[in-house]
């Protein structure tokens, strides 16, 4: 089966593994494990921070950094097809006690106006109070979208106007410097918190990271210990996530060349990065059914609303998986 429901999907390679193996490690919770603590250094530094946690997934990272900026009762808001309001099971509400609110985008691009416009951060004693505001860049329900920095720029000089800090689920932020030519520490400027993930696009295992204050980071411990997520001899994953970092940020350029090739097959405009977004609502089947079409000939994609079917790039993919991929795709998109 040629595999595109999602990047995270990738299997490491034998120079990978060999990382791996190679990596002294200790005991985390304690603090012990070299091979982490120097990752977490090595990329807070990557984006300007002055710390970082290793987390499991990315949704964790998310969840630890808003709980963080926003206290029970209180709210964040973010766009309507963000991750953390779409598809972290409304974990901001049941593990924090946080209310969300959502502005409308247009392929989860962001409008500094519009979220600045939705803030209301001294709504008094008998309304919600906004204490943050959050930002995806790529975005993944968007279609891949890069953000503009212009736009984030102003989201920033706006929010903190209003003592607001921002928050970057930057799960695939790698995509975004490599599409944008945008320095990571750039974007490390204009966000209290950040999440970033290795197990998408870099092809880690497993990993991602919070970065934010040395004070936050202190703070965030606690609550992935308190949240069941303390690992011990993890400098493993370490070792595989400085190989990525070494190796699988350029390559990134593939992803996002191959994804094209497979938008102009479905007759759709060039996207940002390596996610192609297909609206299959004027075809006479749904998600779901298409998916089920595409697995019938050797494909398997996302089916991730009514309408909405996911096809994303990676680096374990072939120009022959590409091409085949192509060539079903116009012939089972000829019916509108």
């Amino acid at each position: 089966m040629i595999d595109l429901r999602s990047d995270t999907v990738t299997k490491p390679t034998k120079e990978m593994l060999e990382a791996m193996v190679a990596s002294p490690v200790g005991d985390d919770v304690y603090g012990d494990d070299p091979s982490i603590n120097a990752l977490e250094a090595r990329v807070a530094s990557m984006f300007g921070k002055e710390a970082g946690l290793f987390t499991p997934t990315g949704s964790l990272s998310n969840q630890l950094s808003i709980r963080l900026l926003v206290k029970p009762g209180e709210e964040l808001i973010l766009d309507q097809t963000a991750h953390i309001a779409r598809a972290e099971l409304g974990a901001a509400a049941a593990f924090s006690g946080i209310t969300t609110r959502t502005f409308p985008s247009i392929n989860g691009r962001l409008n500094a106006d519009t979220a600045l416009a939705l803030a209301h951060p001294d709504a008094g004693p008998y309304l919600v109070s906004t204490k943050a505001i959050a930002v995806e860049d790529t975005h993944n329900f968007g279609g891949g979208t890069v953000q503009s920095l212009d736009e984030i720029q102003k989201l920033y000089k706006g929010a903190q106007e209003m003592k607001l800090p921002l928050h970057l689920d930057g799960a695939r932020i790698w995509n975004a410097h490599v599409a944008s030519g945008i320095k990571f520490s750039e974007y490390g400027k204009y966000f209290e918190t950040m999440s970033v993930c290795f197990s998408k696009g870099l092809g880690a295992p497993i990993g991602s990271m919070m970065l934010s204050t040395k004070e936050k980071i202190a703070e965030a411990r606690i609550w992935r210990k308190r949240y069941g997520a303390g690992m011990r001899q993890i400098g493993l994953l370490a070792g595989a996530i400085n190989y990525a970092l070494d190796h699988n940020i350029e390559r990134l350029k593939e992803d996002h060349n191959r994804a094209a090739v497979i938008a102009s097959a479905c007759g759709l405009s060039k996207p940002d990065t390596n996610i192609v977004a297909l609206d299959v609502s004027e075809y006479p089947f749904d998600a779901v059914q298409f998916a089920g079409i595409l697995k019938e000939n050797g494909i398997l994609a996302g089916a991730l609303g009514k309408n909405f079917v996911r096809l994303v790039t990676h680096k374990d993919l072939t120009d022959s998986d590409i091409e085949q991929t192509c060539e079903v795709l116009k012939r089972t998109l000829v019916t509108k």
